[in-house]
């Protein structure tokens, strides 16, 4: 199945109307469709090679990449076995097999590929500007999960500047798309349902692929989650592994410090107890590009300008409910005592569902926006906003605003059980306290699933109600 990623797959196919080779990078977390998405691309090629690097253990050497390069080449071409002593002439007997016709070759997890060889970027940046671009209809697409190897060793090296034609980072599937992965019961599954199995998976294509339309959303939660075979009991240490190698502990320290809600850098540098600096902004860059946090920047009220105030958040929903419902019982799922035991006594939905709602809606603000009139192009900032208590103001939080040019949109997102017209006082709290400038209009939004009493639509407080189940049939592409 493949579905979503219109837009990539178009951007891509573009790429052959144009003269001469593209140099394409594709980047994104693991699991997140980026080999689906250049293999489905392939099909609109004439010729279609691709080549994986072997996943890192300790000891590999760069003569076993080269050993399975060797093979992987052999399997695609006619050429005869061949022992490879090094990348340039690994890349320069690649680019003998790449004729004038449409073809697209994908080097898949390069930076397995290039692990323990220094100068392989350097090597693949020669080959490019002497054998690859002077094909005549090559895309050439470099994919990874470790996203900070190819910002590093690609897109900000200075060797390869001016060469790359696309760079595509790609983000969890849009709530419509994912809302595909029920097939045909689509219609019939209820969003509370979808909403259960979305707190787990988030958008990420992989973990969707493995929903069963005709079991509930308990049982689907069941046999992924807290089974010993489990795809999403085993996950988690092999995505710390694979992409952040010998440094997955320092990592899994910072996710668990945000698994309870965002942080500023000096909440997280206190939680986990290193010393002041280190490498923690390494750390969260890093987590950054691999799609597992998110820097939310609060902009300026007045001229909706990035301050210097910002959070961190926990953005993957996988990895949130791994660390607070999965991992606190990994002894007892490999002893099979979770196989008839109620899911509602295992996960603290209360606690967890309201965050993982919050992800949901932040990532599919181009589904929201036409529910509430608002065009992307007067949109000045949107993000989530927090403001400091001073002399002047109180302090005060806001799950989402959407600051326009003439007004501002305050987003309540709220989740599970039903929602009281005590909601209303809430967020008149949180107007009241916002430092909004004279003269901009303040619109309310409340983003919500489950049940609310008829005393909120009848107040008519809100200017939008838009329940989950809006989000997930809103047709925006």
């Amino acid at each position: 199945m493949f579905i979503g990623r219109e837009k990539e797959l178009l951007e891509l196919t573009e790429l052959f109307a144009k003269p001469g080779s593209s140099l394409v990078i594709c980047r994104g977390r693991r699991r997140i469709g980026k080999s689906t998405l250049i293999e489905n691309f392939g099909k609109s090629a004439a010729r279609f090679f691709q080549f994986q690097g072997l996943p890192p253990r300790g000891g590999i050497s760069i003569r076993e990449q080269l050993a399975s390069f060797g093979e992987q080449l052999v399997r695609q071409t006619r050429l005869p076995k061949v022992i490879l002593e090094s990348w340039p002439q690994a890349f320069s007997l690649l680019a003998s097999q790449v004729g004038n016709e449409k073809t697209v070759l994908l080097l898949d997890e390069i930076s397995w590929m290039a692990n323990g060889a220094p100068d392989f970027a350097g090597y693949l940046k020669i080959a490019w500007d002497t054998e690859f671009k002077k094909k005549a209809r090559l895309v050439l697409v470099l994919c990874g999960s470790v996203s900070s190897w190819l910002d590093k060793n690609i897109l900000n090296n200075t060797g390869f500047v001016g060469r790359v034609s696309l760079a595509l980072s790609l983000d969890e599937l849009p709530l419509w798309a994912c809302n595909e992965f029920w097939l045909k019961n689509r219609d019939r599954i209820s969003a509370h349902e979808k909403l259960k199995v979305l707190a787990v998976t988030g958008g990420v294509p992989r973990y969707l692929e493995e929903i069963r339309p005709s079991l509930s959303a308990e049982e689907n939660i069941r046999r992924l989650c807290f089974t010993k075979e489990g795809l999403l009991f085993n996950e988690f240490d092999q995505i710390f592994h694979d992409i952040f190698s010998q440094r997955s502990s320092m990592y899994r320290e910072i996710v668990t410090a945000l698994t309870e809600g965002s942080r500023q850098r000096t909440e997280i540098n206190k939680l986990i107890g290193w010393e002041r600096g280190g490498h923690l902004s390494e750390y969260l860059h890093d987590l950054e590009l691999s799609g597992f946090i998110a820097l939310d920047t609060v902009y300026g009220p007045k001229n909706g300008k990035a301050t210097r105030l910002f959070k961190y958040r926990l953005s993957d929903n996988y990895l949130r409910f791994y660390l607070k419902c999965i991992a606190p019982r990994a002894a007892n799922i490999k002893k099979g005592l979770y196989d008839a035991t109620p899911l509602d006594e295992i996960i603290p939905w209360e606690t967890i569902t309201g965050l993982q709602f919050e992800n949901l809606v932040l990532k599919n603000l181009s589904s929201l926006l036409p529910l509430i009139g608002v065009q992307p192009s007067v949109i000045k900032a949107a993000s989530p906003y927090f403001q400091r208590a001073t002399n002047r103001q109180k302090a005060c939080q806001i799950d989402l605003l959407i600051h326009t040019r003439h007004s501002f949109y305050i987003c309540e997102i709220k989740a599970g059980g039903r929602l009281t017209a005590g909601i209303i006082e809430e967020v008149k709290e949180k107007v009241l306290r916002l430092a909004a400038p004279k003269g901009v209009s303040v619109r309310t939004i409340l983003v919500y699933e489950g049940e609310i009493d008829p005393g909120i639509s009848r107040q008519g407080y809100f200017d939008y109600l838009v329940p989950f189940q809006g989000l997930l049939a809103s047709s925006h592409r």
